[in-house]
């Protein structure tokens, strides 16, 4: 049997937040050093998610489009033989002629996707909304990032919309490349609860499949979310269209954090520091991470990834490895999706991938892309020098890549997520039972 692939991936979000954006890969560097390809080439890995985004090649009309960065990178690429998976929209709103909820987006995001497929027929593999759902919470309920909406109605439309531009889109492509694959990215975690919020993580744990659902055409009058989404603007005719006319992902990109397992608790007073969340008519409560609280038993990679193959049997890639933390516990967050991957495929499962993120670090994610310049998480690679530098991880990934194992000291001890020592909540929360 062969080893499950290793990918790579470069943080890329272009984030608009009121008039202002902000670029992951000006803050990085990365759009003034195309060496970097070389750098992630000698890693040994075949694919790497890599961006083609809207709003940087057709900030101003896609009438006029700047396509002098994407054609060196793209003609890069095809020398160091990888394989591009193309990213069209990085939780970006697009460019300021549309938004995220508003009627134009998706005749654009297709008229876009399909001038990228006329452009580079060659690409075979397209995401053309990065975490649709993800996206649609932060820009449309939570109101972090454009258009800042907090409500349900934004929510569900903005989530529609990404949804039918990502079919839209593909539609474009595959005018071109009829045999081109969409690789749909999503993040995957799991809500626990006290009992008396079992309801809300009930809802929650139905919402977290949005993505795959309304792509795979399960979205039907007997789904558990159909009443939610027409009770918050979503018109019966749409959604039945989605029903009819699907468009399951080729490989289902599942990202997974260390924080996407979360614990509901109504006794909000014992996690001041964290997110308090206004229940309205029922009773306000926590928002944590389950990681923290001493009673939940993680399900993690294996157990979010089996979930995923149960429910669609559909190919299966880890599209974002990455924790923010040390050399040693990166190396073992690596080897913890390694180890699920590597233990669901010989289970039967269609593991392909897991893919390593960001290989330059990321900028301001711990405040969610709200504070710019603010702070620096690294990857494989560490930029405070100015210039990227190899860390430990790099040995690491590409033994992984090139040999399908790596072996290490560290990576004999278990990460601080599966130590009794992570664990910073317990009395009232021992007697809770999880969702």
């Amino acid at each position: 049997m062969e080893p499950v692939e290793v990918w790579g991936g470069v943080e890329c979000t272009i984030r608009r937040i009121r008039e202002g954006y902000s670029d992951q890969l000006v803050s990085s560097g990365h759009r003034t050093r195309i060496e970097d390809l070389d750098l992630f080439a000698e890693l040994g890995i075949r694919k790497l998610r890599y961006p083609i985004l809207w709003e940087q090649v057709a900030p101003e009309s896609l009438d006029t489009p700047d396509w002098t960065w994407t054609d060196e990178r793209m003609a890069r690429l095809r020398e160091l033989g990888i394989d591009p998976v193309i990213t069209l929209l990085h939780h970006g709103s697009g460019p300021r002629y549309t938004a995220l909820d508003q009627d134009s987006f998706v005749p654009g995001l297709a008229r876009f996707a399909g001038m990228v497929a006329e452009r580079y027929p060659w690409l075979t593999h397209y995401t053309p909304v990065n975490e649709p759902l993800t996206t649609a919470r932060f820009s449309g309920l939570y109101g972090i990032w454009y258009p800042h909406g907090t409500d349900d109605h934004t929510f569900v439309r903005i989530q529609l919309n990404h949804i039918r531009g990502t079919r839209e889109a593909m539609k474009a492509i595959r005018q071109v490349n009829p045999a081109a694959k969409l690789v749909q990215t999503e993040d995957l975690g799991k809500t626990h609860s006290t009992p008396n919020l079992a309801y809300q993580a009930e809802f929650e744990n139905n919402r977290r499949w949005l993505t795959y659902d309304m792509l795979c055409g399960y979205l039907d009058g007997n789904h558990a979310m159909w009443g939610y989404l027409r009770d918050n603007g979503a018109s019966e005719q749409e959604l039945m269209d989605l029903v009819h006319d699907p468009l399951p992902p080729d490989i289902l990109g599942i990202n997974h954090y260390v924080t996407s397992e979360r614990f509901l608790d109504e006794n909000h007073q014992y996690f001041e520091h964290h997110r308090r969340v206004h229940g309205g008519e029922r009773p306000d409560f926590a928002d944590v991470e389950a990681v923290r609280v001493r009673p939940i038993q993680l399900l993690g990679y294996y157990g979010l990834l089996k979930e995923a193959w149960e429910r669609y049997h559909l190919p299966i890639a880890v599209t974002e490895v990455h924790l923010d933390c040390t050399r040693e516990e990166q190396m073992r967050w690596v080897q913890y999706a390694w180890d699920a991957a590597t233990r669901l495929k010989e289970e039967g499962v269609d593991m392909r991938a897991i893919t390593i993120w960001s290989l330059l670090g990321a900028y301001d994610w711990n405040s969610l892309l709200t504070e710019e310049g603010a702070f620096y998480e690294s990857g494989v690679f560490d930029l405070r020098g100015g210039r990227p530098r190899s860390t430990a991880l790099f040995k690491m990934i590409k033994g992984l890549a090139t040999e399908g194992h790596y072996h290490h000291p560290l990576l004999q001890s278990k990460g601080w997520w599966e130590r009794d020592d992570r664990f910073r909540y317990h009395h009232h929360c021992s007697a809770s039972k999880t969702s």
